[in-house]
């Protein structure tokens, strides 16, 4: 009975955010474990060099270029998934920028771009996509990208946390509306993995501290976070899992002094 516990054959997965190294790699996972993949990034050039890879892997996919933070991006990208695949059963939801600018320099500018990018972003795809998987009547799973940041937050990144702390509460909040449609929202909590939003903040100081605060002693390593990925995707084997926020951060989270 336990064969097919991670299989997502004959699921479709949204990646928004796929076009990166992290969300590019859960898009791979999610691939090589039988789902069809959806790349929604900014960047139209990375977002089709990922989902050539993922054909690669002998799954189909389509890449859709367009800003996370507007609704239309997630409207187009959910008609061309419904189009070319014919249903939507995963949402990961990994669009993300940072920033470490002192608290008295943030201008408005830049709070309300990154409130876009990570918190936005997520408000309007569970909505678009959301509507989507309840009128189908099927379930689905939803799952968000948090950070260790999102409480208690790390110093440095005012507005990246507090983005994060919003991401988990959009979670809970939905996990407990959308269960009655069996529909499973969760939330990832990575540790330090560097990539090209926070890799500028990881000054050899920083660098010390973050791993002196990591048990495992090192940064996290993309591939890492693809079997998460694949378990709250799957509906065999997370099939009674929603509103979790689950850590993959060895184990910088657990350690106080």
């Amino acid at each position: 009975m336990y064969e097919n516990l991670f299989s997502l054959d004959g699921r479709v997965a949204a990646v928004v955010g796929g076009g990166g190294v992290l969300a590019g790699e859960m898009a791979m996972g999610l691939a090589s474990a039988g789902a069809d993949i959806c790349i929604i990034d900014l960047n139209a050039q990375a977002a089709e060099n990922r989902a050539a890879q993922v054909r690669q892997l002998g799954r189909r996919a389509i890449a859709v270029d367009g800003d996370a933070a507007q609704r239309a991006c997630h409207e187009r990208a959910l008609q061309a998934i419904l189009d070319e695949f014919g249903r939507i059963d995963i949402l990961v939801n990994a669009a993300g920028i940072n920033s470490g600018t002192p608290f008295f320099e943030i201008t408005e500018e830049e709070w309300y771009k990154i409130l876009d990018v990570n918190l936005k972003s997520v408000f309007v795809a569970c909505q678009v996509f959301g509507k989507a998987m309840i009128e189908a009547g099927r379930g689905g799973s939803i799952i968000n990208i948090s950070s260790v940041s999102s409480g208690p937050p790390l110093s440095r990144v005012f507005t990246y946390s507090i983005t994060k702390a919003g991401v988990n509460q959009i979670t809970q909040f939905l996990a407990r509306e959308w269960a009655p449609h069996k529909i499973r929202v969760n939330a990832i909590v990575p540790g330090f993995f560097p990539a090209e939003q926070n890799r500028r903040l990881l000054t050899p100081e920083r660098t010390e501290q973050i791993l002196r605060h990591t048990p495992m002693g090192r940064f996290g390593e993309p591939s890492e976070l693809v079997g998460m990925t694949i378990y709250l995707a799957s509906e065999q084997a997370s099939s009674f899992v929603t509103g979790a926020i689950l850590r993959v951060d060895g184990g910088f989270l657990a350690v106080t002094i």
